[in-house]
């Protein structure tokens, strides 16, 4: 019977996916929105128990089907980026200046905000701490609206950079998953291991700096290895981009994640930054669009489908955990934390008119729209499987409640948020001509 779910499921998924995008674009209600509803509809059905709902349970086929949405979608933010990034030019990085404030400043204070919550609540400080590093990153599968649509290639590969909020938020997404890991480590470590003494050099040395340095090497390593493959090979057989074989994709995201994690690199943050190195090569050939769309169709299937079996999961006891607290920790980080820390790290330097920067609209456009999403799922997964009393029901029914919290707020202001600040950015540079989320 579980297989026959799990079609039934799959086959729903993959014909919403292919529907909603189309029939909700005009309208403030997102595809996850829709599928989660979908799902709690179908979990208050008479429907058999057959599904892997279960986290105590099935906590290894979440981590891994969570794990593959993330890739997935880390790969395609890579590939949708325009905006280079080259390691000796410091030009390039500062016109990244936005994601780094992001990513050094909002994203630990997030992490503190809400362990400090958590341990209010009563939580071990392991927990506690898990339980913030699960929550802080953003998600790149649920965040298209707000996100860039995808590479311009051909005749307009010279892409227009005013469009920083949609970037600032792309690119927060790709990196803070991986970057998110030394965190998520630390409360492994606490769990595991005890007195932080007898850790925190291995954890600064090895978790925060070697892991996130092989993971970028080995990205880049792969990225430029399959690039002269696709593009510059001698051979013409083995130039696939072209005979525009958007496949290689998949086998780019599958190799870069296990290089990786095989010499002991953090593999989320290699598969991005293995996308982000082959995107710089030929940067207007259209074999670019190509490989994205791959990922982009991949991702919205797989991501309908575990928002689809979260709906259900919801209805059926996922919840039975959360009290007042969870409650309360999920809709403060949503409503209060992530916009504060947000709009704290984008206000520390940036003013108008300097490279980068973002007017104040923007940066609390940008401040709110920290979507939380499958990775989160991912994370504490990960974390239970290392550490089993990380895996207590609390903190699954608080993560659970603060995705679905997530995507029901950020979907329904998505779509007039944007639209609104799409509308100023006319008014104000009628020659610019704002890129629309996917």
């Amino acid at each position: 019977m579980t297989a026959d779910l799990v079609y039934l499921v799959a086959g729903s998924s993959l014909l919403l996916a292919i529907v909603l995008p189309a029939l909700l674009n005009r309208w403030a209600v997102s595809a996850p929105m829709v599928l989660v509803a979908v799902g709690m509809v179908i979990g208050l059905t008479p429907l058999p128990d057959g599904m892997p709902l279960d986290p105590q349970t099935n906590r290894a086929a979440i981590e891994h089907v969570t794990e593959l949405v993330v890739l997935v979608a880390l790969m395609g933010v890579g590939l949708a980026l325009d905006r280079p990034l080259e390691l000796r030019n410091p030009t390039s990085w500062r016109k990244w200046g936005s994601t780094w404030r992001l990513l050094l400043i909002g994203m630990p204070l997030t992490i503190a905000a809400v362990a400090l919550l958590g341990w209010a609540a009563g939580l071990a400080p392991a927990a506690a701490i898990l339980l913030g590093a699960a929550l802080a990153p953003t998600d790149p599968v649920l965040a298209s609206d707000v996100q860039v649509a995808g590479p311009q290639t051909g005749d307009e590969h010279e892409v227009d950079e005013s469009d920083e909020l949609r970037f600032t938020l792309t690119s927060e997404a790709g990196l803070n998953d991986g970057l998110a890991f030394p965190f998520v480590y630390v409360a492994i470590l606490l769990a595991t291991e005890g007195v932080v003494s007898s850790w925190a050099l291995e954890w600064v040395g090895f978790y925060l700096v070697a892991k996130v340095v092989i993971g970028v090497v080995a990205g880049i390593a792969v990225g430029r290895a399959l690039s002269y493959l696709a593009f510059r090979a001698n051979t013409a057989s083995l130039r696939v981009a072209e005979r525009g074989e958007s496949l290689l994709a998949l086998a780019a995201l599958i190799t870069s994640y296990g290089v990786a994690e095989v010499v002991g690199g953090y593999g989320f943050l290699s598969v991005f930054v293995c996308a982000m190195t082959f995107r710089s090569a030929e940067r207007s050939h259209d074999y670019h669009a190509a490989m994205h769309e791959v990922a982009e169709r991949l991702e919205r299937l797989l991501t309908l489908f575990v928002l689809l079996v979260l709906g259900i999961a919801v209805t059926r006891g996922l919840l039975e955990a959360l009290d007042w607290r969870g409650v309360a920790i999920g809709l403060a980080l949503i409503l209060v934390v992530r916009p504060a820390a947000g709009a704290l790290a984008l206000a520390a330097w940036a003013k108008p008119p300097r490279q980068g920067c973002m007017d104040r609209p923007d940066r609390w456009a940008t401040a709110f729209f920290g979507v939380r999403g499958v990775g989160s799922l991912y994370y504490l997964a990960y974390a239970a499987g290392e550490a089993p009393e990380l895996g207590q029901d609390w903190l699954w029914s608080t993560v659970s409640f603060t995705v679905i919290a997530s995507v029901f707020i950020h979907g329904a202001l998505a779509t007039p948020v944007m639209a609104r600040l799409d509308a100023r950015h006319e008014v104000e540079s009628p020659d610019i001509t704002p890129r629309a989320g996917s």
